[in-house]
């Protein structure tokens, strides 16, 4: 291994383990908030867009760790964009892409299937990803080349190459929005009429880290952003899994519309499915 080489894993293996540690010690105020009577939110852009005073708390806790020990970092927060209302660009900077609650529903209406979701990207590359769900005291972690864990143990996708045999995950909650539900509800029929079972729990992070544990096969989500997936998306690849666009083309994770799946092969079968189910032209859904 060349010097370069051996500074840039060492680099970014003190990225990961600080990350770690911050994202571990948000887990108690979150954890709080969880457990109250009631967590106040508001709307942000529709009424499916919620937001609670953790989200910007845990995103500021987050940023000032991360910013104190890496001050040439650049950040990517859900709630620092929705205050902003500017996207910012990926650029080959350190850059943090934060989500401190995917499933802020699912948190409002104390449905443990919420997170906190840190990804890191260098040179405009995914290479490290950390998903925590603090109520199942659950902590996925991967940093690039080196594999991806739950709670420090080694996980690894099921070798489903059969679409028959697969658990499918589908965001089906996206038909909320007008602009985007026929797609969704034609894809659902499509992919689900041929899956072993359908599955849909409210946060994309947490769902990628299911199909690198191998309790989903795969998921297809599209019209997301890039915190939803930035974390598990390193997760998923070190467990095996297939990450690509809904085309089958590279994914990219500042469009991240995506199929995700165990294994190429039953990659390959979602996408024909999907382009089947675009093809409908007699189906509208009221």
């Amino acid at each position: 291994m060349s010097k370069n080489s051996e500074d840039f894993v060492n680099s970014i293996q003190n990225y990961y383990d600080i990350a770690l540690q911050l994202v571990m010690k948000c887990g108690p105020s979150v954890r709080d908030g969880y457990s109250s009577k009631q967590a106040d939110y508001e709307q942000k852009s529709s009424f499916y867009d919620l937001v609670t005073k953790y989200d910007k708390e845990i995103e500021d806790m987050l940023v000032a760790g991360l910013q104190k020990a890496f001050p040439e970092s650049k950040f990517i927060g859900e709630e620092s964009v929705a205050a902003t209302g500017q996207l910012p660009e990926l650029t080959d900077a350190p850059t943090w892409i934060i989500d401190p609650i995917d499933g802020t529903t699912n948190f409002i209406h104390r449905i443990p299937h919420w997170c906190i979701s840190v990804g890191l990207s260098i040179n405009k590359e995914l290479v490290v990803g950390i998903v925590y769900n603090p109520i199942a005291n659950e902590m996925y972690s991967a940093r690039k080349g080196h594999g991806a864990y739950l709670n420090g143990q080694r996980i690894h996708v099921r070798n489903c190459t059969a679409m028959n045999d697969a658990v499918l995950a589908y965001e089906i909650s996206l038909i909320h929005s007008i602009r985007v539900r026929d797609k969704n509800v034609k894809r659902l029929s499509k992919l689900g009429a041929h899956s072993a079972g359908i599955r849909c729990i409210g946060s994309a992070a947490l769902t990628l880290c299911y199909v690198a544990r191998g309790n989903f096969d795969c998921y297809h989500v599209e019209d997301l952003q890039a915190w939803d997936i930035a974390g598990a998306a390193v997760i998923l690849r070190e467990a095996g899994g297939v990450l690509c666009h809904t085309k089958g083309d590279e994914f990219q994770i500042m469009k991240p519309n995506l199929v995700a799946a165990a294994t190429p092969e039953l990659a390959k079968i979602m996408i024909g499915l999907i382009e089947e189910a675009d093809a409908i032209t007699d189906f509208t859904f009221k």
